[in-house]
């Protein structure tokens, strides 16, 4: 082979070889995409709100096939973009958000107490703290503590709400410690990621998360 071949032959070699990368690239930037969109994603707990059910540095995987043909129900445990944090919605950010690749946007995962219509009340009996839901105090074997608590303000959403339409109640299980819709009021459905329904690590910790 002449050289003028050999370097011709060498170069569609390189082409070849970049051309591959950049699909690849692009295939697996797209099968990420798709399927963090519709299947589910990876999360990590950052915090102790919904202690006991989950702890710091819990690894949960975040559904979201059952989105179009299972609503939404009391008890389920949701990861969420807080109401009152604004999204960027350029190139970047949007991409970020599908992908998962250098997102920075807050998310948060709680528990759904209220439905839309439900009217919410937070009353202290003695030293204990409860929810009514509708007139019925709710049995909650899921939180930390009847007792510890957030005192509710004047400036606290605990008594006589009723939820909109498309919009839920939201609260953590470690009602001692979490910021929840007692203090940035309900979430709007549209900002819905998906719901929690598995714990894969630590590996002492993995099972179902319960939704009751």
């Amino acid at each position: 082979m002449s050289e003028s071949n050999f370097k011709k032959e060498e170069n569609k070699n390189e082409k070849s070889f970049w051309r591959e990368t950049v699909e690849t690239i692009v295939f697996v930037l797209v099968a990420v995409t798709l399927i963090r969109f519709f299947i589910g994603e990876l999360r990590y707990i950052p915090s102790s709100s919904m202690y006991p059910t989950l702890v710091e540095n819990d690894r949960v995987v975040v559904e979201k096939v059952t989105k179009p043909f299972r609503k939404l129900q009391r008890g389920d445990v949701i990861v969420f973009y807080p109401p009152q944090i604004v999204l960027k919605n350029d190139v970047i950010s949007v991409f970020s958000r599908l992908t998962g690749i250098l997102c920075k946007d807050i998310a948060y995962i709680k528990r759904i107490i209220g439905m839309p219509g439900d009217r919410i009340d937070i009353k202290k009996e003695g030293k204990n703290y409860y929810v009514y839901i509708n007139g019925v105090k709710e049995i909650e074997p899921y939180i930390l503590d009847e007792t510890d608590w957030v005192k509710c303000e004047k400036d606290m959403y605990c008594t006589s709400l009723v939820v909109p339409d498309k919009h839920y109640f939201m609260m953590g299980d470690n009602r001692g410690n979490s910021q929840d819709s007692r203090f940035w009021g309900f979430l709007p459905e549209e900002n819905v990621i998906g719901r929690a329904v598995f714990k894969f690590w630590p590996i002492l910790r993995i099972g179902i998360i319960p939704y009751k």
